[in-house]
């Protein structure tokens, strides 16, 4: 058995086709396909399986009648060959856009409180670097640091999830994300001051399912104020669609203040005012540990601890 501590890959004699290999199986389940997909015939694509396996003394995949299941050892060798994959096709890029003239590409993936963050970010960075290209995400918390972890992104702007792995990123604390309570303008409740969940309860909402943090937030409010949950709901994750609704309607809508601010025009919308502010779990900054940015990404994140320090020293002011 192969051992695999130090220069394993180099005694497994470990190869690039190796990596892609494990990436197609890991998509199609199917030797066959995988084959198809990578330009080769399915004996060798069985061969250089099989060749890796001995070499490992390990066996990486289940093999049914219909196909093929990656066991543990798999699994964690088609993480990291996606994620070394991802590495090479950003460098690719990355060295494109040096040839090209422009100073670099960064990936970013970002949940919606960072999106204003990472657009005051920009606009600095565009005159200290004008060429520098960046490309963004939105999601979830889990989804992007799920893609970070498979390289897709050189950092994200994210909550810390509950799976997160300590040893494997680097957390930074930006802000926390403010909740705010939106209807349309002429709404029965626009004229008020000092709102109580009570005082919206008996209204139609409009939120995302049960499984948003968003949502989740909102309940534990009502539970915790003894109020209880409104009984006319509509699920939606669309912002778009909230929007719609809320404005043709009484209904009301639990939003990030941020999103609140840069989508809901004040001509429309109404953002209700409470004794009390609302927050959700803060979010931050998130890369993987050990991973060498480039001159760009780190760029970005100075510009973007910069952006989160004068927003809280405006909300201060």
């Amino acid at each position: 058995m192969t051992t695999t501590h130090g220069d394993w890959f180099q005694r497994a004699r470990l190869k690039l086709r190796h990596l892609q290999l494990f990436a197609a199986l890991d998509e199609h389940r199917n030797i066959h396909r995988a084959a198809e997909q990578l330009g080769m015939s399915q004996p060798a694509a069985s061969k250089l399986l099989a060749e890796l396996e001995y070499l490992l003394g390990v066996s990486l995949f289940e093999r049914h009648p219909r196909g093929v299941e990656p066991n543990w050892y798999g699994e964690v060798l088609i993480r990291h060959s996606r994620s070394i994959i991802a590495e090479l096709d950003n460098a690719g890029e990355e060295l494109a856009a040096l040839r090209e003239g422009n100073s670099g590409r960064v990936v970013v993936g970002t949940v919606a409180p960072g999106i204003d963050l990472l657009a005051q970010a920009i606009e600095r960075l565009q005159l200290e670097l004008p060429q520098l290209r960046v490309s963004i995400d939105t999601d979830v918390s889990q989804s992007l640091v799920e893609a970070l972890a498979e390289g897709k992104y050189d950092l994200v702007l994210a909550r810390i999830p509950d799976k997160l792995q300590g040893n494997r990123f680097i957390y930074e604390n930006l802000a926390e994300e403010q909740l705010s309570f939106v209807c349309r303008q002429g709404h029965p409740l626009c004229a008020r001051d000092g709102l109580g969940l009570a005082d919206l309860a008996e209204y139609p909402w409009v939120l995302e399912p049960p499984d948003g943090l968003l949502r989740q937030r909102v309940s534990e409010q009502f539970l915790r104020s003894g109020v209880a949950l409104p009984s006319q709901t509509i699920e939606t994750r669309s912002v778009l669609v909230s929007m719609a609704l809320i404005g043709r309607t009484d209904a009301i809508t639990a939003i990030s203040s941020d999103v609140a601010r840069l989508a809901f025009d004040p001509r429309r919308f109404h953002v209700l005012r409470f004794q009390d502010g609302f927050s959700l779990k803060p979010f931050g900054i998130v890369r993987q540990k050990g991973r060498r940015l480039s001159p760009g990404a780190m760029q970005l994140i100075q510009a973007v601890r910069r952006a989160a320090e004068q927003t809280a020293a405006r909300a201060q002011a």
